[in-house]
């Protein structure tokens, strides 16, 4: 037979050119320190077992075939419970007792996508009370103020909790490589701070199975496999899904990785901020090592939390941005209002422009003209850059960090722009405001040679994916430090802000260059921003088609008294209106605009007179904003803090009453933990965004409530909050 060659290879199978794709959640096996059994859900019955099941529970004869409830305890009664409910997402963790002595196990089930309710044992430790180590743990991640302080502060946390010899906090760039941000480790250990892996070492398929699986233990790397019997599922005649399986089989690959890196252990935990991947906390020890149940719950509950308050400091590090870039669109709008142009506001002050994106540099391309602030390349060089620019904008945002190896013909530019960040400041072609990051010759330390080509062997166990780990270290040159998310919002917002701004500006020729009439209104019309342009007198000059599809006008408005009647207090419009026209008072404010339907919809408005002398007014600009997603921010924020105090009242309901008050106090310090996340994600720059960031902050706490849970079940009291893990090959 002969093998298809782009068919992922199975489980065991690949080697280097092709472990991307290799099938790892077909594993087939367990590690033998637990075992597994699935069970067909209308029965009772085991139809499929690990290899070490009997011995492990102490029978002499297979499991397969026997009603669950022949292991005696209380395994079967009180797994039946979960029988018809979706235990999916998170397994659902009981201490119960099982086997021919009837042994206290700790039990994780979960349902297998395709069927069958898969059963994994471990023999359980002393039943200890982490309440309190979980208390401190949430109050020195709340204590962090800055990104580096909260990952170095958690390392710290996670090492003394676990006992490992080496933790660190691995954090992914937009490329997929990783890079260790925090380290604490034994003294003597060879230090991983700062070293960069390429994104190949965890392939995509892995990164799924961390997003779904958080915790992975690898207990032993010179484990023995106890394989599946049978090895195909009764119940799908399939190879059996174990993303979900704690207990499942290493690749072979990733064990020689570990082995050429001396690590004999591990327990790997996932960060997720925002509902992706973040980064990895991973524990490296050089002796097998075990960790209980209990404990790598505490980890996975501390570990969500902590993505909460990483989410909270880079909206806090946005909000920042945020608020400059308001400042700086006021002077843009008083410069308008005071000089008749908003180009001097924007450029007067070079710190204000450029300090929201940390750039070097910027240049304005606008109606034909080049206008540039800080370093940056020469009028000419900006303009071809422009012209460049201008085919790859479609989504608004384009930047690169190495320039001129994505157009080598701006290799000269490399010492002031390796770095460009560009947007449109109009719908017309050509109109752009770009940002520029000097080149930085920096050099980055590589965990071994990411260059150098992997060697295969014949056989899977000689794999060696870099049998270095010496630091390889990689002069980078032609490239400035990369463009962050926070700067492509930044960019993109004061893109906006500019394009307001040049919508009102060009408004404004139109009562004071006629002879421009026709190109401006041009512009005007097209804009998404809903405008009005009224003469003196009231009459309308020009209400483009965005304000026309926000009203739904079904003719186009003639005069600013028909405003009133789209609105739901026309007597209130009405006195603004006539305020704006005979004392020329601004109106800045918010309405209630009806809609087609007869429903409400709140927009604000800022509308100003247009003067051409202090005694003589041209007319009117009235610009309308609709609100309607904010105040679907504002609910979201509203409906997230109820759910978030729901979450409590069912969790404290749940629990035994003994453990109520410490519990309590850790699920507050969570809830605290996220209302402070949702207050400074609503500050953030993407409001349409906001729903959906804090349905992620919410799934986490909800997640943290329901391994809390887990963690309170069955707790003795030892408030010391060590780990109670026994010592790695068996049992007590």
């Amino acid at each position: 037979m002969t093998l298809d060659p782009a068919a992922p290879p199975a489980f065991g199978q690949a080697n280097l050119s092709n472990c991307e794709r290799e099938q790892i959640h077909f594993a087939g096996s367990i590690q033998p320190h637990g075992a597994l059994l699935a069970v067909r859900e209308s029965d009772g019955v085991i139809v499929q077992e690990s290899g070490n099941a009997a011995s492990f529970l102490g029978y002499a004869q297979p499991l397969r075939g026997a009603h669950l409830r022949k292991l005696g305890g209380d395994l079967w009664s009180r797994s039946r419970l979960y029988l018809d409910r979706p235990v999916d997402a998170i397994p659902v963790a009981l201490r119960c007792a099982a086997g021919a002595q009837a042994e206290p196990l700790n039990a994780l089930l979960h349902r297998a996508p395709r069927g069958g309710l898969i059963v994994e044992l471990e023999y359980a430790g002393p039943p200890i009370d982490y309440t309190l180590a979980i208390q401190r743990g949430v109050d020195t991640i709340l204590s962090s103020s800055t990104l580096r302080g909260l990952c170095d502060a958690c390392a710290a946390m996670f090492r003394e909790l676990t006992g490992y010899d080496r933790v660190m906090i691995y954090r992914f760039d937009d490329e997929g490589h990783g890079e260790v941000f925090s380290e604490t480790k034994r003294p003597e250990l060879e230090a991983f701070l700062g070293n960069r892996y390429p994104a190949s070492d965890i392939p995509q398929i892995a990164r799924r199975l961390y997003e779904r699986n958080r915790v992975r233990l690898l207990a032993d790397v010179d484990y023995t496999p106890s394989a599946l019997e049978p090895r195909l599922s009764p119940l799908t005649g399939e190879e059996l899904d174990m993303s979900m399986c704690f207990l499942r089989s290493v690749s072979p690959i990733h064990l020689q990785y570990l082995k050429n890196m001396g690590v004999a252990g591990t327990l790997v935990v996932s960060l997720m901020v925002g509902g992706e991947l973040w980064g990895l906390i991973s524990c490296h020890h050089y002796a097998p090592r075990l960790i209980q149940f209990e404990m790598r719950a505490v980890c996975e509950l501390l570990a969500e939390v902590m993505g909460t308050r990483i989410a909270a400091l880079e909206s806090f590090a946005q909000g920042q941005a945020d608020l400059s870039v308001r400042r700086l669109e006021q002077r843009m709008i008083e410069s308008v209002t005071r000089e008749g142009d908003w180009r001097g506001a924007l450029f007067d002050r070079a710190r204000s422009l450029l300090l929201p994106l940390n750039a070097s540099g910027a240049a304005l391309l606008f109606e034909g003209k080049t206008q540039t602030v800080g370093d940056v390349p020469g009028s000419e060089e900006i303009r071809a850059l422009g012209e460049w620019l201008e085919k790859r904008l479609d989504d608004g945002v384009f930047a690169t960090s190495a320039l001129s190896s994505q157009e080598p013909g701006f290799e000269s530019l490399t010492g002031v722009a390796s770095g460009v960040i560009a947007t449109r400041v109009s719908n017309e072609p050509g109109e752009l405001l770009i940002w520029f990051r000097k080149e930085r010759v920096r050099t980055v330390t590589w965990g071994g040679n990411p260059f150098k080509a992997p060697s295969d062997g014949d056989d899977p166990n000689e794999l060696s994916p870099r049998r270095s780990f010496a630091q390889w270290h990689q002069v980078v040159e032609g490239t400035s430090d990369p463009w962050t998310a926070a700067d492509r919002a930044a960019a993109r917002l004061i893109g906006e802000s500019v394009t307001d701004v040049v919508v009102q500006f060009r408004s404004l020729r139109i009562l004071v260059a006629q002879d421009q009439l026709e190109h401006v209104l041009r512009q005007v019309h097209a804009s998404s921003q809903q405008i009005v342009v009224a003469a003196a007198d009231g009459a309308v000059l020009e209400a483009n088609a965005a304000l026309n599809l926000l009203l739904g006008l079904p003719r186009p408005l003639r005069h600013l008294d028909e405003l009133s009647a789209h609105f739901a207090d026309p007597d209130e419009v009405e006195r603004r209106l006539r305020a704006l026209r005979d004392s020329r008072t601004p109106w800045r404010g918010e309405a209630l605009l009806v809609d087609r339907m007869g429903g409400t919809r709140p927009i604000a408005v800022r509308a100003d007179p247009v003067l051409a002398s202090r005694d003589r007014i041209l007319g009117y600009v009235i610009l309308f904003t609709d609100l309607a997603e904010r105040r679907a921010a504002e609910a979201a924020r509203r409906n997230f803090r109820d759910n978030l105090l729901l979450s409590q009242r069912r969790l404290m309901r749940r629990i035994d009453s003994s453990a109520a008050l410490a519990i309590e106090n850790v699920m507050s310090s969570i809830i605290d933990n996220a209302q402070l996340a949702a207050l400074e994600i609503a500050d953030g720059l993407d409001t349409a965004g906001i729903p959906d960031t804090l349905e992620s902050v919410r799934a986490s706490v909800a997640r943290a409530a329901e391994v809390l849970e887990h963690i309170s079940v069955g707790g003795a009291s030892t408030a010391d909050g060590r780990s109670a893990s026994k010592s790695y090959g068996g049992k007590k």
